[in-house]
């Protein structure tokens, strides 16, 4: 429960009530989940009724305030990876991109991880990448850090560089448990013994400190590498192959286990395949176009962003699509009916010509992973399934597939004001933009 956040909502929407009944509302429902009884949490009411009440003030100054869009991340679809997630993404990169200071490849370029050159040097570059813990895993904190530390490895790995350190934040609110945090390490440390990449640095903290209670646990993992070639999305060319890994998914499959009742196939997941399949392919110098793992929005989020800055077509093969998720995997998805391509699955995606597209293969077999030829690239824009001998354009959904009950109920499609939420969110953008400009000019008079 967010302490701050309630407290506002009574001011806002309880004006003419008088602090003191705020107080009281907001002891009783602290002591609902805290324990104890209301008088015990008075005096710790009236402080966080204070700290709102100055807060509050402060917010009158316009470096303390910000542009409100009226669109909440919710419904924006924020972190759903659909197509209003994308959509915010490109407002950040639009932001960073403001800053005119960029790197060889950055967000602009919907890579997975982002490369700046080292100074003085030709070709040696540094890879750094950074995911989030899943949402709904924070009751399961060894497997949150063992998926979100592999996924930051993927993410540097198929941009053709070897992952050498990882660093860590985590975040857990005021009631949860200590050891959540020690089971969590334990979990991104599996995967660093595994691979042989040291975890080196780190944050804890408290979710909002002492404004927030409740048991919730959330952070993230990021990943530095180093190399000498990049794969970016871009280079996908006419006529490329595009191979695929067979996956068992990370922590979005084991969520769509958990909470759908499936808790032995979380162990399905438990490997670092995708890692194996990919460390030889950097190693070794084949000369692929670009990879990705497939995890936003599953197939259609991912290759949908592929064909964008490449400015190309991707056409997929079905039935060979149907081969890259485990059949356990697949066996759960189509029980609960989740469609596959809209969710991350964790397959190692390569673009790359046809004749090393075979050494690909090689390598990739060789490391005991499977993969298929599931696709190929051609001039033309877009997103395709080849069904039958025909054509079907696909698309990222507003939402990535709805894979636990409550998403189900929350629903993929596109809200009906959707036009309108988009330009209230650009708009938001550009003060954001305006403000950043403001505030450098003013400290740059400063020097």
């Amino acid at each position: 429960m967010d302490l701050e956040g309630f407290v506002r909502r009574m001011m806002e929407k309880k004006s003419e009530k008088k602090s003191d009944e705020i107080i009281k509302e907001l002891s009783e429902r602290i002591a609902e989940i805290k324990g104890g009884k209301p008088e015990d949490w008075l005096e710790f009411s009236k402080a966080v009724v204070l700290e709102v009440k100055n807060a509050k003030k402060a917010e009158k100054l316009p470096l303390l305030s910000y542009y409100k869009s009226g669109v909440k991340a919710g419904e924006a679809g924020v972190g759903s990876r659909g197509e209003g997630d994308f959509f915010v993404h490109s407002m950040i990169a639009e932001i960073i991109a403001s800053t005119k200071v960029s790197g060889v490849i950055s967000s602009r370029d919907l890579d997975d991880a982002g490369v700046v050159k080292v100074k003085d040097k030709d070709k040696e570059y540094i890879y750094v990448s950074v995911d989030g813990i899943h949402s709904r895993l924070s009751e399961f904190p060894f497997i949150a850090g063992f998926h979100v530390t592999r996924a930051a490895m993927r993410d540097v790995l198929v941009m053709n560089a070897i992952p050498v350190a990882i660093f860590s934040d985590i975040h857990i609110a005021d009631d949860g448990d200590v050891s959540k945090i020690f089971d969590h390490i334990a979990g991104i440390c599996t995967v660093c013994e595994l691979t042989n990449t040291p975890l080196i640095a780190g944050s804890t903290l408290r979710i909002g400190g002492d404004m927030v209670i409740g048991e919730r646990f959330s952070g993230g993992v990021g990943c530095v590498g180093i190399g000498s070639k990049i794969a970016a999305r871009r280079n996908a060319k006419d006529g490329d192959l595009i191979l695929l890994s067979e996956g068992a998914g990370g922590g979005t499959v084991c969520t769509t286990a958990i909470y759908y009742g499936y808790p032995e196939v979380v162990e399905e997941t438990l490997n670092v395949d995708f890692l194996r399949a990919c460390e030889p392919i950097v190693r070794e110098g084949i000369e692929v176009h670009a990879m990705t793992d497939v995890t936003n929005g599953g197939i259609r989020g991912d290759a949908e962003e592929i064909a964008r800055v490449s400015k190309k077509r991707l056409v997929f093969y079905e039935e060979e699509l149907k081969k890259v998720v485990k059949p356990r995997v697949m066996e759960m998805f189509e029980r609960v009916g989740v469609d596959f391509m809209g969710v991350s699955i964790d397959s190692l995606m390569v673009i790359c010509e046809e004749d090393v597209a075979k050494d690909v293969k090689k390598v990739v077999k060789k490391a005991g992973v499977k993969i298929y030829e599931v696709g190929r690239v051609e001039e033309g824009e877009g997103v395709y399934l080849e069904r039958g001998g025909r054509l079907e354009r696909i698309k990222p959904r507003f939402r990535e597939s709805a894979y636990t009950p409550v998403k189900k109920v929350v629903g993929e499609n596109r809200p009906e004001n959707y036009e309108e939420m988009m330009e209230k969110i650009r708009k938001a953008a550009k003060e954001a933009i305006k403000k950043k400009d403001e505030v450098v000019k003013k400290v740059r008079l400063n020097f």
